[in-house]
């Protein structure tokens, strides 16, 4: 039985034991077909679900600054289970805020207890399969609602979705938002994809074959760019930074911890962990509203780090970190993954010009 308390505040001590116990778990998401059940259930008996959300919707209403705090910890401690949050998180916000009361109703009261699983098909619409001449996802107007045909290509937790938020585009370049039951007629979810890491997101496409959604399943739109209209759902931004400042964090704990024992690797710990609470600072500093550099020049100090330090880990772990399982190589992996979600092409740019040793200008 489950001793988690629910959390209300980001204090390092109401979130020590939750992060302890994800930590513990994070060795099995390595396992195929795995999938955060463990994990996801210690975060809804603990409440976390619930930091995302006004109060007057069930939720605890934590500011930007209290929200961020929160993601550090649970990152550093389990980036897929994070991860996955950030996803399930963005569905249920773009329902909130939708003023959609059938579809609140249904699924915002089990959303909020961990009842349900819900998760965001819109990369579509942001950034992946954007160059197509045609989009992957098209929505077609019929009488009382709309035929969906096409596919999502990246939904995180697919396979165990009871609802996606889901974006598709209409012959005229408008698009909608809509909450997608996956129990209707049409809706299938192939085998996700096994990625370099973070394959345990089961994180992959949803098809939909000629799929009618009634209006009354409607979000937002049909309006041009949806994706401006309304909270939640947006990915990339201080979010996908501060993930990658948590899992900074984790490996160069591991570094300090192996310092502790090896006096070889105190400078390199020292340094990492100086300019890793400068930028965890520097995050601080703009949810609070203060402007010290700008979005995507965080985003390149976090990919940087995350790869820098998860690195150090391999190299402080020798031999060992390179076996599967060990923590050293799955910061590695994941580190990675900052390189492709969500990554504007700007910050590429620069992080593309780091590791090729050229000086970049990130205005």
């Amino acid at each position: 039985m489950s001793t988690m308390h629910r959390i209300t505040e980001p204090a390092d001590l109401a979130l020590q034991p939750l992060c302890a116990a994800l930590c513990d778990a994070a060795t099995q998401l390595e396992s195929p077909q795995a999938w955060p059940t463990t994990q996801l259930q210690l975060c809804a008996e603990s409440g976390v679900f619930e930091w995302f959300l006004d109060r007057s919707v069930g939720g605890q209403g934590w500011d930007d600054e209290a929200v961020t705090r929160g993601y550090l910890a649970l990152s550093a401690a389990c980036l897929t289970t994070t991860f996955v949050i950030t996803q399930r998180t963005g569905a249920c916000q773009r329902i909130a805020n939708s003023g959609n009361a059938a579809v609140i109703d249904r699924w915002l009261p089990r959303l909020l207890s961990g009842e349900v699983f819900a998760t965001v098909g819109i990369s579509h619409l942001t950034t992946s399969r954007r160059h197509l001449a045609q989009p992957v996802l098209k929505a077609e107007e019929r009488p009382g609602g709309y035929v969906l045909d096409g596919y999502s290509p990246w939904v995180t937790g697919a396979p165990f979705a009871d609802v996606v938020v889901l974006g598709a585009t209409l012959d005229d370049g408008r698009q909608l938002l809509i909450a997608l039951p996956m129990e209707l007629d049409g809706v299938t979810t192939p085998e996700p994809p096994t990625l370099v890491g973070l394959s345990a997101s089961q994180t992959g496409p949803v098809k939909l074959d000629q799929v009618f959604v009634p209006d009354e399943n409607v979000l937002a739109g049909p309006v041009h760019e949806v994706m401006k209209q309304g909270v939640g759902g947006n990915t990339g931004g201080r979010q996908t930074s501060t993930l990658a400042i948590g899992v900074a964090d984790a490996a160069i704990a591991f570094v300090e911890q192996e310092a502790g024992q090896r006096a070889d690797l105190g400078d390199p710990a020292s340094s990492l962990r100086a300019e890793w609470a400068e930028l965890r600072d520097d995050l601080l500093q703009l949810t609070r509203g203060t402007d010290v550099c700008s979005n995507e020049q965080l985003r390149t100090r976090a990919n940087s780090l995350a790869l820098r330090a998860s690195q150090a880990s391999l190299a402080a772990a020798k031999g060992a970190g390179y076996v599967i399982g060990h923590p050293a190589a799955r910061w590695c992996r994941e580190a990675l993954f900052f390189l492709v979600w969500s990554c504007p092409q700007p910050v590429m740019n620069a992080n593309l010009c780091e590791l090729a040793g050229i000086q970049a200008d990130l205005a």
